[in-house]
């Protein structure tokens, strides 16, 4: 007996041949998805993010923060990470608006980066919304959005598509971070060590595997 196979089933790509913003190293973030950042240095995570996207793509970066927040990007200490003057930033009042403005902005394709700051990890339901959202920009919009929420702690959002925890290591002369990869479908945990940037203000972290 033949079974019959959706023409679906036979057209689909692997899930890791989907285009990715590969950052150095084995760190890879898949486009038009959703991602997690964790950690006290989560906001560093997403600013050192910021400036590859920038580099490598057109369009303004989107971050989203409660208007109540007290802890905003600096833009003095951007510098050498990312170009503070291609953000745009977003500050609903309501807690429930940060996942709509989210998800708005991923759906326009008009971002290559949206980052929100979130309170606490959200659900599965907006998680599923958020992914579809980023998979519609790619589709219609200008480019294909990479969508990040910084959670505090541990994190713990689930079915986002890869999560990474970040923590200060600075030393006495040079900036430093300790980077976890706590989650990916298809890549192993694994930790890295990152200094700099650099004394040129390029944006040049050096990154180190974990022994």
């Amino acid at each position: 007996m033949t079974i019959p196979v959706s023409p679906a089933l036979l057209t689909r790509a692997p899930h890791r041949n989907r285009p990715a913003l590969l950052l150095e190293d084995d760190i890879r973030l898949t486009l038009a998805r959703l991602h997690e950042g964790c950690g006290p240095a989560r906001r560093s995570f997403a600013i050192w993010l910021a400036g590859h996207v920038q580099r490598k793509s057109h369009g303004p970066v989107i971050w989203i923060a409660p208007r109540y927040l007290p802890d905003r990007p600096n833009p003095d200490g951007m510098v050498g990470l990312a170009r503070p003057e291609g953000f745009i930033h977003l500050t609903p009042q309501r807690p429930e608006d940060l996942l709509w403005c989210m998800e708005e902005a991923l759906r326009s394709g008009a971002a290559p980066l949206v980052v929100a700051d979130l309170p606490a990890p959200p659900a599965l339901t907006p998680v599923r919304r958020l992914h579809l959202a980023a998979e519609t920009g790619a589709s219609e919009g200008t480019c294909a959005p990479l969508g990040l929420i910084l959670t505090p702690d541990g994190g713990g959002a689930p079915g986002v598509e890869t999560r990474w925890h970040m923590t200060p290591a600075h030393s006495a002369t040079q900036q430093g971070w300790t980077l976890r990869r706590l989650r990916a479908r298809q890549d192993p945990p694994k930790d890295w060590h990152l200094t700099g940037p650099d004394q040129a203000a390029t944006g040049t972290i050096r990154i180190q595997p974990a022994r």
